[in-house]
């Protein structure tokens, strides 16, 4: 079978790295928002709206008219507009919301499909226009690289190598089959009766995340002082994503080792944790109420979860099925019980 794995390490990038990361990235999101403006402006016009291929035709006028994009790898410049159509399709398709312009300083990326070269006995990785770079090598990065995406947080970058390999069908040791439920008490309880407490962790950084942000709005905006003040919030985000990120690769892990096919609920999280506000006009009721099982809900990250849970099945040669095709399973009604019950809750 065909295994797409990616490998993420952080990047020890010296001072013209460090800038050319910063332009590539500013670069990437010029040209994204420069598009999604275009194509809006087309919109009003009434005009049709341009694909890929069209707006990768505009490019070399773009360069043109900005130089500075020409010390940009072009590969990457495309895949931004890539990145936009990707983004109308989800949109058309109602998977996601309108596409939006970026903004300097959230989420910078870019990603470089081709032309880049990975030393995995080193540690370091080769990119167009910016040469040898080194990163922290935690592991061995296997199969065929086929793409890179670089990308920065709380001020570290980091890089993520996409690869493909060919492996053998694994046989899953395992022969159990347990239904899934999530709940906000605990965080999961399996049909056989196992179950895994909630980790929360931003429940627990709470009142440290209430007095940075409390310390932040003293300060003058955009002042020396606010951006030190800012760092500190966004350092502190980072390590609550990191905590829970390895609780669920630890709670995903066990149940994948340990059971070979596991039914889990349809869970509508956009939903479930949707403010109850409203709007000036009908504004809703019981909003504080709302408030609290809204963020347990969103800490806890049950469709992470169940992602997790669907590529780590595959690789170890079961599956993952939902709760809908499990109701078309008749010799399953011990483990649709339990599900139905609700016992997590």
């Amino acid at each position: 079978m065909l295994r797409l794995q990616a490998f993420q390490f952080q990047l020890r990038p010296n001072g013209q790295q460090l800038r050319n990361l910063r332009q590539f990235a500013g670069s990437c999101r010029f040209v994204y928002n420069k598009a999604l403006a275009l194509n809006t402006e087309r919109y009003n016009k009434k005009e049709k709206r341009l694909g890929y291929a069209g707006l990768c035709a505009r490019l070399p006028n773009w360069k043109r008219e900005h130089p500075f994009l020409s010390d940009v790898p072009a590969q990457a410049l495309q895949q931004a507009l890539k990145n936009l159509e990707r983004a109308y399709n989800n949109f058309f398709q109602k998977r996601a919301d309108f596409p939006k312009f970026k903004k300097k300083g959230q989420r910078e990326s870019f990603r470089v499909p081709q032309g880049f070269e990975v030393d995995n006995g080193n540690g370091r990785i080769k990119l167009p226009k910016m040469g040898w770079m080194r990163y922290r090598k935690s592991r061995e990065v296997l199969g065929q690289p086929k793409s890179v995406t670089i990308s920065e947080s709380c001020g570290k970058w980091f890089i993520a190598v996409q690869t493909e390999r060919e492996v053998e069908t694994p046989l899953h040791l395992a022969t159990s089959v347990v239904g899934l439920d999530w709940g906000i008490v605990r965080f999961y309880t399996l049909s056989n009766g196992e179950y895994q407490e909630q980790c929360q962790p931003l429940k627990k950084f709470l009142p440290k995340l209430a007095k940075l942000q409390r310390r932040m709005a003293r300060k003058k905006k955009f002042s020396n002082n606010w951006k030190k003040a800012k760092a500190r919030i966004a350092k502190l985000h980072h390590r609550i994503a990191n905590i829970r990120k390895d609780f669920l690769h630890q709670s995903s892990n066990d149940i994948s080792k340990n059971h070979a096919v596991v039914f889990v609920e349809d869970l509508q999280v956009k939903n479930m944790s949707k403010s109850s506000k409203g709007t000036k006009d009908q504004p809703g009721k019981q909003v504080a109420q709302k408030s609290g099982p809204n963020r347990a809900i969103l800490d806890g990250s049950p469709f992470e979860l169940r992602r997790q849970l669907e590529y780590k099945t595959q690789w170890r040669g079961r599956s993952v099925v939902s709760r809908a095709a499990a109701e078309h399973q008749p010799h399953l009604p011990g483990i649709l019980g339990r599900m139905r019950s609700g016992v997590s809750r």
